[in-house]
């Protein structure tokens, strides 16, 4: 064998403690005697590279590293420091003299070869980031609405329960300047509300659902209905106003409560916050979310999806089968505010609840036998939800009226 010697010099830390060590080093390339230089790829393959580090004060080996094992780490311009793979991690040769340092490093040729694959494994695990990060993108754009129907079922009622109340608070607060979400009748043991708390009830009977419907009618002068997850309904005055009889009133609270059972509001949700919204049920934050104050309004903003639709609309055919009144009211109410162009684009119930072509073909094509049904709601009972809004003087007159009346 011969061996080719070249000595530098340096400074060299353990790994263990902080103090460095004065060390002259070697670079000791063997090469076998028995190969053929004229095969330089055989050739090249049996040369051996090692690197002994000696004490210069102690004048004695204290490492002795192996070529293969050897990479360059991140310096200062013109220095150079070796690490070595097997050895603790601090371990380090330092060579700070920039002349010793390049001589070094052309003595060492398979520094560059680590250093191509350090940056050919960098550039694989960015694109694996990158890659990784396009799919989360993805999934949180695409695949998680798509999904939002079975991930709903990983919510527990009582979450989504919880998660509705909190909502409620700050959609008062959002809708504040047309009158918030101030009930029109406080009183749980009037006629209108009576009768509305029988409807609801009458509604879910023989369903499979943990929620309960509490239909409110609010103070508001945007044209609106709308259910939130975990069962709490509202009926704007403003859509009230534009209501003409008690079957139209029935039929989109049915329609509501449609919305309640297949828990759309809570699909809605998920679909619009994605991950955040999962990570904060997992963790058991529900009223704490950051992006809470946004989800109600996004709710009352976007429009359920077809299926939505036809889901809620198959529910209030349902119920308005159970209790024997006409179906098509919600079909009536939603065609006639349709008419006009100018008003439906600015009615927010037709915003939300969008009456496409084959919706609109659905609801028409009901077959019905008037002659044996029955109004949702009694004269008195439609008089009472009908003027529920109205000034307290009027309210007043009403009262005496209905009074008089039974």
């Amino acid at each position: 064998m011969v061996s080719v010697y070249s000595r530098f010099f340096g400074t060299y830390y353990d790994g263990q403690v902080a103090d460095p060590r004065k060390v002259s080093f070697v670079i000791d390339m063997v090469e076998p005697e028995d190969t053929d230089h004229r095969d330089e790829m055989r050739y090249r393959a049996r040369i051996s590279y090692f690197v002994e580090i000696i004490d210069m004060e102690l004048d004695h080996e204290i490492a002795h590293w192996d070529m293969a094992d050897i990479y360059a780490k991140p310096s200062r311009k013109g220095e150079l420091r070796l690490a070595v793979q097997g050895m603790l991690p601090g371990a380090r040769l330092v060579i700070s003299d920039p002349d010793m340092a390049r001589a070094v490093r052309s003595r060492l040729p398979l520094l560059a070869l680590h250093k191509r694959k350090h940056r050919t494994r960098q550039t694989s695990i960015v694109g694996l980031v990158t890659l990784a990060m396009g799919s989360l993108v993805a999934a949180y754009i695409f695949g998680i609405p798509l999904l939002a129907d079975r991930i709903v079922t990983l919510v527990p009622p009582e979450a989504e329960i919880e998660f509705g109340e909190t909502i409620v608070g700050q959609l008062d607060h959002a809708f504040a300047e047309q009158g918030g979400l101030t009930l029109c009748d406080p009183d749980p043991q009037s006629v209108a509300n009576l009768a509305i708390s029988r409807f609801a009830r009458t509604a879910l009977e023989g369903v499979d659902t943990p929620f309960q419907a509490n239909i409110q009618v609010v103070a508001n002068s945007i044209p609106n209905a709308f259910a939130l997850p975990g069962g709490n309904a509202y009926y704007f005055s403003g859509l009230l106003k534009e209501t003409q009889t008690a079957d139209e009133f029935a039929g989109v609270m049915a329609h509501e409560i449609g919305h309640v059972i297949h828990r759309h509001g809570m699909q809605q949700l998920i679909s619009n916050a994605g991950t955040g919204l999962l990570v904060g049920f997992v963790l058991g934050d529900i009223t704490g979310l950051s992006l809470a104050g946004g989800v109600g309004a996004a709710l009352i903003n976007n429009s359920f999806s077809r299926d939505a639709e036809r889901e809620a609309d198959e529910f209030s055919f349902q119920v308005a089968a159970k209790m024997n009144f006409d179906p098509t009211g919600l079909a009536n109410l939603l065609d006639r505010i349709g008419e006009d162009d100018d008003f439906s684009k600015a009615f927010a119930f037709l915003s939300t609840h969008p009456l496409n072509l084959e919706r609109r073909e659905a609801l028409r094509a009901i077959q019905i036998n008037t002659s044996s049904q029955t109004p949702a709601f009694s004269s008195t009972e439609w008089e009472a939800i009908r003027t529920m809004c109205a000034p307290e003087e009027t309210q007043q007159d009403r009262k005496v009226k209905l009074k008089q009346a039974e």
